[in-house]
């Protein structure tokens, strides 16, 4: 089971984010699904921000993860939109990494749902017809219900 959260600005997604980031431990992989433009890439901003991170994070979509220090926890940026083929993460490091220090933010992790980590919180973005953000969260494994029971006492 998870919860909805409607997102009318930019601001409001990163609140989301905000929310989400003092339960983040090492570890921790945030799967987001959506269309283009519905905000993944906000959230991500919004979740470094959170951590103390000073760089603003871009869409990875040319260079596939970035990561970002500073902050309380690193921060791993995935971008799997242009993969082709699961294989092709063991190329960005993808399952060392987001087993390793930091948190792991993956988005178009639809493309590759066999290498969903087992626990891990989906979160999925589109855009309604009034142009407010729909984020559906859902959780997988006990971290994953961890984090969603966490965030829900803080909406």
């Amino acid at each position: 089971m998870g919860i909805s959260y409607a997102s009318a600005s930019v601001e409001e997604t990163q609140r989301l984010a905000a929310l989400l980031a003092p339960a983040l431990e090492e570890g921790d992989v945030l799967l987001l699904t959506g269309d283009l433009g519905a905000g993944k890439t906000h959230f991500a901003q919004g979740l470094a921000a959170a951590l103390g991170i000073r760089e603003v994070p871009t869409s990875p979509t040319f260079t596939l993860m970035s990561s970002y220090e500073g902050g309380r926890l690193p921060l791993y940026h995935f971008d799997l939109y242009r993969l082709d083929d699961a294989g092709e993460l063991d190329d960005i490091d993808y399952f060392a990494t987001i087993e390793g220090d930091g948190v792991s933010v993956v988005e178009w992790a639809d493309k590759f749902c066999e290498a969903c980590p087992e626990d891990h919180l989906l979160l999925d973005f589109s855009v309604r017809p009034d142009g407010v953000r729909e984020i559906v969260i859902t959780p997988a494994g006990l971290r994953g219900e961890a984090l969603l029971e966490g965030l829900a006492q803080r909406l």
